[in-house]
């Protein structure tokens, strides 16, 4: 079985209906998402509508128009936190130009501010209907790409971790990497000796949280009542946190923690799988929620009551081709060489920094010798009873006895009088 690529065309932000939403999405605007989201639902009207519009009500904006109806107080906060937005944004768009040496006295936030989609660039100062719109479907658009980034790190992730692989052999003598390859091929094995994983969402899945991890007899199941138990904050619908959570039993039929021959990023590669599973075949209106009547649905299906078992990442194909690790093989062994040469750059300033510190300290000596060679002069000088000299050697009071000698020869001359 194949990894899960699928993603759904058109999904809307998951708008927590009863309470502020705690799970991190991903977003880089994450936290002006969830503090918009919790400062809506603290005017009683809108609370209302969230409570009773649908996903298309979210989807088509027109949730974004009952902006309007809502009280001053609620207005003034959302402003407030607009702007705090921006400022944020203008920040870290100024650490981006100092980062890259980029000297812009005359910056235009207004137009740099544009490459940021959950905002309006034309008016930075008040939060409007056009704003929760461009929130909300920025939200949609991100974390329909979010999955797939996430997949793309993951595979490059293990693309590393077999380059250091075949690094690290390639260093030891024959008999070692022999030896060493063993090893490895015996911690595979382990690995792989696990418990049957039951299919995500499947009947046997979820009579095994049922009575597992709920504590109830698995022969009274009822899908109606399992949905209610595991809808944790009571909004009516299973989010994506709330369904990965139901994946915690057969997860640690595979993965533990203290194993060294289980990895935990797989792990989390896997709890993603078994999330899209479900969500492709039981999200029917692709909103990224499960409601009531679409979990009721799926329990109807075939596959529900007579699933395959769970092929897991060690039963799919790998996730990297060959050609794909040359390829990223060479990209590293790119941006190693890069990094070479700055690393050859630093040494050779560093290398010139201390020729300059060199030279500056023999100045420094001379300086201090000269100093203390004039402070010796000075103290014989006067020990001897000898008037000091200048830096050159002459008598610093030789113009002085000079002056003296011709004021007396000009008072001889005056007690003469004219010849």
């Amino acid at each position: 079985m194949s990894m899960q690529q699928d993603t759904p065309p058109v999904w809307s932000v998951p708008l927590d209906r009863n309470a502020t939403p705690q799970e991190d999405t991903g977003l880089y605007y994450d936290r002006y998402l969830r503090e918009v989201i919790e400062v809506l639902e603290t005017d009683p009207h809108f609370r209302e509508k969230l409570q009773t519009a649908n996903t298309e009500d979210i989807k088509n904006g027109r949730l974004s128009k009952e902006l309007d109806l809502v009280g001053h107080h609620v207005r003034t906060r959302l402003d407030e936190l607009k702007r705090q937005e921006v400022s944020r944004l203008r920040m870290l768009l100024k650490a981006k130009l100092d980062s890259t040496n980029t000297q812009s006295l005359q910056m235009d936030h207004a137009s740099l501010l544009k490459q940021f989609e959950h905002l309006d660039p034309h008016n930075q100062n008040t939060f409007e209907a056009k704003d929760l719109e461009l929130l909300i479907s920025t939200a949609t658009k991100d974390l329909e790409n979010y999955d797939a980034e996430r997949h793309d790190e993951f595979k490059r992730y293990e693309m590393l971790k077999e380059h250091e692989r075949r690094e690290y052999l390639k260093g030891l003598d024959q008999e070692k990497r022999e030896k060493e390859e063993k090893r490895m091929e015996e911690l595979k094995d382990k690995h792989r000796k696990h418990p049957k994983v039951n299919a995500p969402g499947s009947v046997a899945q979820l009579r095994e949280v049922w009575e597992e991890t709920d504590g109830l007899d698995p022969t009274e199941f009822n899908p109606k009542t399992f949905f209610k138990l595991h809808d944790a904050n009571g909004d009516g619908v299973l989010d994506e946190q709330e369904l990965e959570a139901l994946f915690a039993k057969e997860l640690e039929k595979v993965y533990d923690p203290k194993n060294e021959e289980d990895d935990m990023m797989e792990m989390e590669e896997e709890r993603l799988r078994m999330r899209e599973h479900v969500m492709k075949n039981v999200d029917i209106n692709q909103d990224r929620l499960v409601s009531l009547e679409e979990f009721l649905k799926s329990t109807d299906k075939k596959e529900f009551n007579n699933p395959k078992e769970w092929d897991t990442l060690d039963d799919t194909k790998p996730v990297f081709t060959e050609a794909e690790l040359q390829r990223f093989e060479a990209e590293l062994r790119t941006k190693e060489e890069e990094l070479g040469r700055r690393a050859e750059s630093l040494r050779q300033e560093q290398d010139l920094l201390k020729e300059r510190g060199k030279a500056l300290e023999a100045q420094r000596r001379e300086y201090q010798q000269a100093v203390l060679e004039m402070s010796q002069r000075k103290e014989k000088q006067a020990v001897e009873g000898q008037p000091p000299t200048g830096p050159n050697g002459e008598l610093q009071f030789h113009q002085e006895m000079q002056k003296l000698e011709d004021q007396g020869e000009r008072d001889r001359r005056d007690k003469k009088g004219p010849e």
